[in-house]
């Protein structure tokens, strides 16, 4: 039966292309990270995987392979092994694997062919295939590797540019948080295991554009997230490109984004009646987290304000209520912040304009920090 190690041009077109993968790990395995492309029909549920584990433990390896088989028998191996199939048969072409590419990927693969269909297993695994990747990730960003760091104070549209460049990357949406208190998206933040693998593909698909790479300037950690060491070194050193708009254009952009983007889709998951009150609480919980740090007379100040545009907006369809909490917390909060983060990055900047400005400008050639000019 078929067991390969795909070589570094098949596993390139697969993560690129993400073609489809059939991972039999358990659920919770599967939930602590994957790849894009990935689904999950497992040889064990969760339950059955421990059993076997603990059986493994006090009793050894022929003793847990016979539980395992014990476990899956009858009815329960032919659905299981139906699934397979039917997958199999739709996505011709997919890879089969598990952890290691050993036991349940090599049992899984049996009974496909018993069944009729054919599928190759990929040796080493979820193992392998990390490895490969993060292997991929940091050769893509080694030191020869030019890197350009896109700054602006909160509200600027540092995303929306970073959309219109080739060569960018979208840390925020690989990690599915916009990078703040107020950053929270719907479905939450993938693992941290599979944002890597993401940000790796991302690397990937980027690899043969040319130009220097472009990402927004972030902290170590995006939501829960944290960003490989490679990656935030390289951006500690990088050359910083500043966007910069009036205070009427950064609360408008941050009123599309954090209100009528973040309801759309709160409305479009939950319907409308409960999309509008899952928005206000997740709005006003995002405000509280900041409690202390904005200070109490401030912070009720704001969370009296932003109730009552919640409450103009959810009675009266006026939404513009918001831009008056807005504006409050980008210049008292916000710009403070920046302020101080900037003056340690003084020396790095090598451009700031508006973002018609910076579209005439890139792509600049990689440069390096010592023909910075500020």
């Amino acid at each position: 039966m078929a067991v390969e190690i795909p070589t570094d041009s098949q596993l390139r077109h697969m993560f690129v292309e993400q073609l489809p993968l059939l991972d039999v790990r358990a659920p919770v395995e599967f939930q602590k990270g994957s790849f894009p492309g990935s689904t999950n029909l497992p040889l064990l549920t969760d339950e059955e995987r421990a059993r076997v584990g603990t059986c493994y433990k006090q009793q050894g390896h022929d003793a847990a392979v016979a539980l395992g088989h014990s476990l899956v028998c009858g009815e329960v191996r032919a659905l299981r092994t139906q699934a397979w199939v039917e997958f199999v048969r739709r996505h011709p072409g997919c890879w089969l694997f598990c952890f290691r590419g050993g036991e349940r990927s090599r049992l899984v693969q049996t009974w496909l062919k018993e069944a009729g269909t054919a599928c190759p297993r990929i040796a080493g695994g979820y193992r392998f295939l990390r490895t490969w990747l993060l292997a991929a990730m940091e050769r893509l960003l080694a030191d020869d590797c030019p890197l350009q760091v896109l700054g602006g104070q909160t509200g600027v549209g540092k995303t929306r540019f970073l959309a219109g460049v080739p060569r960018a990357l979208d840390l925020e949406g690989l990690a599915n948080h916009r990078g703040s208190s107020f950053g929270r998206r719907p479905g939450g933040q993938p693992a941290q295991m599979s944002f890597e693998h993401r940000l790796a593909i991302d690397l990937l698909r980027k690899e043969t554009q040319p130009g220097p790479l472009l990402v927004e300037d972030e902290s170590r950690l995006i939501g829960c997230l944290s960003l490989p060491d490679a990656l935030f070194n390289k951006m500690q050193q990088a050359p910083v490109l500043l966007l910069e708009e009036p205070l009427e254009v950064r609360v408008q952009i941050t009123f599309e984004e954090y209100i009528a983007k973040n309801l759309e889709e709160s409305i479009g998951i939950h319907g409308p009646e409960q999309g509008f009150s899952h928005f206000s609480h997740q709005l006003i919980d995002s405000l509280d987290r900041i409690r202390k740090r904005l200070g109490g007379s401030r912070h009720q100040q704001l969370r009296t304000t932003m109730e009552q545009a919640l409450y103009r907006h959810g009675t009266h369809q006026d939404p513009d209520g918001h831009k008056d909490w807005i504006s409050t917390l980008l210049t008292s909060y916000y710009d403070p912040m920046y302020r101080h983060q900037l003056a340690r990055k003084q020396h790095r900047i090598v451009f700031r304009g508006n973002r018609q400005q910076l579209q005439q400008m890139l792509p600049l050639p990689p440069p390096t920090l010592a023909n910075l000019r500020l």
